[in-house]
Order: C-alpha cells, then structure tokens, then sequence
C-alpha cells in the first residue's frame, strides 16, 4: 500500500466545483430503490400509503439536511458526520457512526457490481455475471484512483442520465395518465381510478405504511453525500448551502412526481409483480426500444451509486484514520489527495461483500444487507443530535448565530423533530417480519463498535485533541 511520510501531504484537495457537488448528492439518492423497488411499495402501502410514507421520508430527509447543512458549513471537512459526532456527541460515538457508515457503502457496493452485472447479460446472455462484475469494479476504482476530479466528473454524467430519465418519465407518464397520449391497452385514460378505485388510497390500512418507512428512508439515503464531499469542494461557504437546498426540493419533485405517476398509471394489485415499473409505463407509451432504454438507465443508476458509494466509504475511512481511531496507514494519500490505501480497502471489503452474496445469501450477506439498511437511520440521528449539541455549545460558549452562514430554522424543533421520526423508523421494522434481522444484526453491531471503542481507547488521551482544527472554525464564525 501507498505510505506518504510528510503527515501534512495526508490532506484532501479541494478540487470540486458546485455542479459536481449537487450531482453527487442527486447521484447517490437516486437508484434501485426508486427504478425498481417503488412497485413492491404500492402494492404493499397503496398507492396513497406510498405516497404518504415518501412524503414523510422526504420530511425526514429535509430536516436532517438543514441540520447537516449548518455543521458543513460552519466546518467543512471531509467524513463530516463522524467528525461533528465525535466532537459533539462523544468520540465512541463518532466511531460507529463512521464504521456504520463505510460498512452500509462498501456492502452496497458489492451488491451493485453484481446486479450491474445481471443487468449486461440482456444484451451479452453468454458472458458471465462476474466477468461484467469484475470489469465495473476496476473501472471504477481507476475512476476513483486517480484523482477526485475523475470522480466527479463521471458521477456528473452519470447523475445526469438518470435526471432526464425521471423528467421524461413523469413528463410523458402523466400526459398518458390524463388522456394526452393514448396508452396501449387502454381504451381510456386512467386519470385518478386507481386513487379512488380498488380499495382506495390506503387498501392495506396504516400499518404497512409505518413498515415501509425504512426502505423510504434507504431510498433517499445519499443526499447526506454533500457532508462527505464538502472537505474537497472548492468554495464550501457558497456551494453547500445551494447544493443542500437544490438536492432537497429537486429529490423531493423527482420521488413524488415518479410515484404519483406510477400509481395513478399501475394498479396496486399489479405493481408487486411488475420488474419494473418504469418500463412497462414506457412500453404502453409506445417508446421503441423501451426496455432497453431502461435497462441502461438503469445500469447506469447502478453504475452512479457504486461509484457515490465508493467515494464516500474511502473517505470515511480517511476520517476514520486521521481522526487517530484506527491504523494510520489509511489516512495517507497520493500526490493528487486520494487516500488510496482507503480506496483499496474498501474495494477488497466491496468485493467480499459481493463474493457473500453468493456463498452466503441467507446468513452473512442478509446481515450486512439489513445492517446497512439499518445503519442509515442511525447515522441520520448522529447528524440530528450532532448539531443540536453544537448549536447548544456554540451559544454556551458565547457564539453569535447570525454569524453563522447557514443555520437551521425553528432550533431546537426540528433536530428533536427529526430524531423522533427516524427513531419512529427503527420502530417500524419490529412490525416487519422481513425486515426484523436489521434490529437483531443492527443493535448488537453498534454495541460492538462501542466495546471495541472502549477496549481499544482505554486510558489514551481524549481523541478529541485530534479535532483542533474544529476549534479553529468556530473561532473564525465567532
């Protein structure tokens, strides 16, 4: 692995401009979970439910990024939420939040190469899965490799393609839904019958909606990339708050709208057994080359969030190392600020991941499947309680609120808000037979981050020295 022996090289480059900055946070919330996932959701929640439960999703989403948005901030620096929540809250707690955080992206990683991989086979059904696996993973850890600008740059276009695909689809779906565009199959448009028919909006009653809250809060997961990539932008006090603003309003527009049209154009009876609800909708338009067309899409989603999901665990682990919590040895980086030795870590555990999810799908990989899911929630909360502990400190230690350029509104309600309702998640999964083994496998996993923590910290100086350079932000927004 690479060694830098002048600890002041081991320090990230800020080298991306605004435009990279939101597609990289639009990049990583938009996936599988919208392209594919949406129509098991309908079916289960009713089109009404699953509305409602993306509209307090998107809630949730917004009143953490407000908080996440103050901290980046006031202090922008690479692996924000672990950073701010060892400061803040606690350093074993900023710990697990970080590991929780590699572990939830190294492991969807893994699963992306393989799904991309199924994906290829459409058009190449003689090449092997793993073949096209293995050909994405080196393509995009050279992406990542060489410097932050490559990476950047390809989640742009990346992003891109699924942006105007969601336009596109809501654009022509609702035109189909109230008669603009005729539909195959259909002598007449289906307008708002499937809202008003077949049981109405919530045929399943109001549980299932509490059960889904936790694949909805997956779902928009990734916006809180901005926290990750805000130590490398190029003018943190300008982009962050433009990027947290535009990624809420425009994530918010491209779920609701697409769900809107997916349920008022798909029966909730029918949504569940649909692949995917994207292509039959383009289908029935009459679009040639319809599943074609989003199985690129597609792949490219995929394609997006491994490459989101690869930058934010080697970052992560950067922040891990240069906070002193583990080996030293990953916080070096290259002569272009990428911590490489990170970046092949979190490869080689991407591909264990990958590897488990073959030889293993019903016990090592369901595992680190749910604590993944799991794992975001929690890590929502860390950044929620981060920053009520900070606006409290920085008031306590005689600070001005307006001179901080971003604040969040209506403190202390909204972070106290905003953890009640991810806590509310959590709860939700007790509810889901399915989704129960995040609880048993999440819970003990963060008493484990916290043990060992404790055992590998015991009597060391307070880590909190390592976060100097926190102090003297605060010192400048005072």
């Amino acid at each position: 692995m690479l060694q830098v022996k002048n600890s002041d090289q081991n320090q990230l480059k800020r080298t991306m401009k605004s435009r990279h900055l939101f597609m990289i946070s639009l990049g990583g919330v938009i996936g599988t979970g919208l392209f594919l996932s949406t129509g098991y959701t309908i079916n289960q929640a009713g089109p009404g439910g699953t509305i409602l439960a993306y509209l307090v999703g998107a809630l949730i989403m917004y009143l953490v990024m407000l908080c996440l948005g103050e901290l980046t901030v006031a202090m922008p620096v690479t692996g924000s939420f672990q950073t701010y929540a060892t400061k803040y809250v606690g350093p074993a707690t900023g710990f697990t939040i970080g590991v929780m955080y590699w572990l939830t992206w190294v492991v969807t990683v893994g699963s992306e190469f393989t799904a991309s991989g199924l994906l290829m086979k459409r058009w190449f059904p003689d090449t092997s899965v793993w073949i096209w696996s293995a050909i994405f993973a080196i393509a995009l850890f050279l992406l990542n490799a060489f410097s932050v600008k490559f990476f950047a740059e390809a989640e742009f276009w990346f992003a891109g393609i699924k942006v105007i695909t969601i336009i596109l689809f809501i654009v022509l779906g609702g035109a189909a839904m109230f008669g603009f565009i005729p539909m195959k199959g259909h002598a007449s448009a289906p307008m708002l019958s499937h809202f008003t028919g077949e049981g109405g909006l919530f045929p399943n009653g109001m549980l299932p909606v509490l059960m889904a809250m936790i694949s909805v809060n997956f779902a928009f997961s990734g916006t809180e990339l901005i926290g990750i990539a805000a130590g490398e932008s190029e003018n943190p006090e300008k982009d962050i708050p433009r990027s947290v603003r535009n990624v809420i309003w425009r994530t918010v527009f491209f779920f609701i709208g697409a769900i809107f049209v997916l349920s008022g154009l798909i029966s909730w009876k029918e949504a569940g057994v649909i692949e995917s609800p994207f292509v039959m909708v383009f289908d029935n338009i009459g679009i040639p080359y319809a599943a074609d067309i989003m199985n690129f899409v597609i792949l490219t989603a995929l394609l997006s969030v491994a490459n989101s999901g690869l930058y934010a665990s080697t970052r992560m682990l950067w922040s891990l190392s240069n906070g002193k919590t583990i080996s030293p040895l990953l916080g070096k980086v290259t002569s272009k600020g990428v911590p490489l030795n990170a970046l092949i870590l979190s490869m080689a555990v991407a591909c264990l991941s990958l590897f488990s999810s073959v030889v293993a799908p019903d016990t090592v990989y369901l595992v680190l499947v749910a604590i993944s899911g799991f794992a975001v929630v929690t890590v929502w909360m860390g950044i929620v309680l981060s920053q009520y502990m900070f606006r409290k400190r920085f008031i306590k230690e005689g600070g001005d609120i307006t001179h901080l350029k971003f604040r969040t509104p209506l403190y202390p309600f909204v972070p106290i808000t905003a953890f009640v309702l991810c806590f509310a998640s959590c709860v939700g999964l007790a509810f889901d037979q399915s989704q129960r083994i995040a609880l048993y496998s999440g819970v003990p996993f963060i008493g484990l981050c916290y043990f060992f923590y404790y055992i590998k910290h015991r009597g060391k100086k307070n880590l909190l020295d390592s976060y100097d350079q926190h102090n003297q932000y605060i010192d400048n927004i005072k």
